[in-house]
């Protein structure tokens, strides 16, 4: 039974979980529909609080403002680039003519991009509640109330970091950061979830792994994690690709990446026989709880929807749809993965 304060956080944390899975799927609709610029400014959307449904209802010189705006925000951030010592990649940042064509209005791309921008408003407030709620831990676990404070600034830094995703037309380092930085910000709130959770329910703690599971768990994690990379880069490619042949005759677009793409796509068949071979060490374990093998059986089918999707991507043109689907699923098996993990550890108990 929880106390009335540690269920209100127990409670406001899944539902903090879910919203940023959310977040995430609305992210990829943005990308996969290249709708990043919908909204050239911020927080504003054209300078106003609702969205335009009509270009009549722009301001006047609406595109050469949020270009100059545009250009001004890319310089200092190539300024923040050489004091960290990326000379390169601040040259890049600087010479890159791309950003001053002007983007033009289109209604249902400025309408995804602001209900984007809502969903991570709304979870960034919850974020906040986190903290606020994770008081009553001062106490007993304090690395909770830690956790949900470095997690509230680590998701405003992520939405700085989104705008130069989009004003840097996709930096690639940028882009990479930015999709490990989401995946980090999940897994703390999974983490401060499942400490709230395991005080109380001893039945998260019952199961027992043999130190072959928990390394091999903890060794796919990094695997998940490495590939969630490597097809970010792969993405980073195709975005390259596109704009060379003007976003035209994509079933040539997945032939033209070449090695990054063939690697990325044998790891994923073996990052899946890897899960496979997880679940099936943990379902005839007899000491393994109903939790882990409950939570294994969900990374599995995960993965395996995964690798329809990366199937779907490199024999049906790339369809957006898919895209956006692929992405979810990879930072969905993440955070069910590391939940596994957790379980396997067995390293919290109930308090009185």
């Amino acid at each position: 039974m929880y106390p009335r304060g540690e269920k209100r956080f127990v409670q406001i944390n899944l539902i903090t979980i879910v919203a940023l899975f959310v977040l995430i799927f609305a992210g990829g609709i943005v990308r996969s529909s290249g709708s990043g610029m919908g909204c050239p400014d911020w927080p504003k959307c054209f300078g106003t609080f609702v969205p335009p449904t009509d270009v009549s209802q722009l301001p006047v010189g609406y595109q050469n403002k949020y270009v100059d705006q545009r250009v001004d925000k890319n310089q200092r951030f190539a300024q923040t680039l050489e004091v960290l010592g990326f000379g390169n990649l601040a040259n890049r940042v600087r010479n890159d003519k791309s950003i001053l064509l002007p983007e033009e209005f289109n209604v249902a791309k400025t309408w995804t991009e602001y209900i984007n921008r809502l969903i991570g408003a709304i979870t960034g407030l919850l974020l906040l509640s986190c903290v606020l709620f994770s008081v009553v831990y001062l106490r007993m676990r304090m690395q909770i109330v830690v956790l949900c404070i470095i997690n509230l600034f680590l998701v405003g830094f992520q939405a700085w970091l989104g705008s130069i995703v989009v004003s840097t037309n996709l930096l690639e380092w940028v882009v990479t950061v930015h999709m490990l930085l989401a995946l980090l910000i999940v897994g703390l709130s999974i983490y401060t979830y499942f400490i709230a959770r395991s005080m109380r329910d001893i039945r998260l703690s019952e199961g027992t792994s043999n130190l072959f599971v928990k390394l091999a768990s903890i060794a796919i994690l990094i695997f998940i994690t490495l590939q969630i990379a490597m097809g970010t880069g792969v993405r980073e490619q195709i975005d390259t690709i596109s704009g060379i042949m003007d976003n035209s005759i994509r079933s040539e677009w997945v032939s033209k990446i070449g090695y990054n793409f063939n690697l990325h796509r044998d790891l994923a068949l073996v990052l899946f026989l890897f899960i496979l071979a997880l679940f099936f060490l943990i379902k005839k374990a007899p000491s393994a709880s109903r939790y882990q093998k409950k939570y294994t059986l969900y990374v599995l089918i995960v993965a395996a929807l995964q690798i329809l999707t990366g199937i779907i991507l490199a024999y049906f043109s790339l369809p957006p749809v898919a895209q956006t689907l692929h992405l979810f699923l990879a930072t969905l098996m993440f955070g069910m993965h590391f939940y596994s993990v957790l379980l396997s550890q067995n390293s919290y108990h109930k308090v009185a």
